[in-house]
């Protein structure tokens, strides 16, 4: 058996690959950055220790948040302590499963899009470089998190219309006050602002949401993927992540107007992690 994970906080995605049977399964997030080693194993003993039962693992492919160089042997080691017999494991970062996923042995620029947001430019084998992205408060453009926080500001600072401004209000239940609140004295405010989401994909079609969703990807594009040196006009750019999928068509403007084209989408990088492993242990 070989086992391929793609795991963010909240939560990990398993795919199970027995002879010709794939299974794919869902379990707790692990981030070992966050996480101890006792902790990371009792969530691999409940989550995927069950689903292996008695087979021999031979292969595990993980690729996380919070997998970092320092992070990396820590994972490696929950994971050799809490399989049965010997197997051969590969750590490493969710920026890195999500170029394999997307670009497989091909170089590129690759981005994820979710609550937060990542980049990078691929070789075809390795991350050989890495615009930080610095989080939803100094960074993170086109996260759901980033679109969020400015949709909240841009309806307060009355830069929308009074009709979608009373939409909003209207559909969200929000005010100034209770926003404050959840941003700045309730848990995990970053999920509360892509949670905003929603609200734009809702509405739009409406003039001035569809301008800013579409300065909102603008923003990202301009301080993250025109950096690669390596990327030049007409190139393609491949994204993951629910706001990549969800917002493709805005997405495509924003590259479009820094003449770049759209590359391949997708939702999560475990069909594509599971595709490139499958033809990697054919040819």
């Amino acid at each position: 058996m070989r086992i391929i994970a793609d795991s963010g906080s909240t939560k990990t995605a398993w795919a199970l690959i027995d002879g010709a049977t794939i299974e794919f399964a869902e379990g707790q997030g692990i981030n070992p950055f966050h996480l101890s080693e006792d902790e990371i194993i009792g969530i691999l003993q409940t989550d995927l220790l069950p689903i292996v039962g008695d087979r021999k693992v031979e292969k595990v492919w993980f690729f996380g948040a919070g997998c970092t160089a320092e992070k990396i042997p820590v994972m490696a080691n929950c994971l050799l302590k809490s399989i049965a017999g010997e197997c051969d494991i590969t750590v490493g970062s969710d920026m890195l499963g999500a170029a394999k996923a997307l670009c497989g042995d091909q170089p590129g620029v690759v981005c994820i899009l979710g609550t937060g947001a990542n980049s990078c430019y691929y070789d075809g084998e390795k991350i050989t470089d890495n615009v930080p992205p610095l989080g939803y408060i100094l960074g993170d453009e086109g996260s759901g998190a980033y679109i969020g926080k400015r949709l909240v500001g841009d309806m307060f600072k009355r830069q929308f219309s009074a009709e979608l401004y009373d939409l909003f209000v209207k559909e969200t239940g929000l005010t100034a006050v209770s926003v404050v609140e959840k941003v700045y004295r309730q848990p995990l405010p970053n999920r509360f602002l892509a949670s905003l989401t929603t609200f734009c994909s809702a509405h739009r079609e409406h003039p001035q949401m569809k301008a800013f969703l579409v300065d909102c990807f603008s923003e990202f594009v301009r301080r993250n993927v025109v950096r690669y040196s390596q990327l030049s006009r007409g190139d393609s750019v491949s994204f993951v992540g629910s706001v990549a999928l969800y917002f493709r068509e805005e997405i495509e403007e924003a590259l479009q107007r820094h003449g770049y084209e759209m590359g391949k989408v997708l939702r999560s990088p475990i069909e594509g992690l599971v595709r490139y492993y499958l033809v990697k242990a054919v040819s």
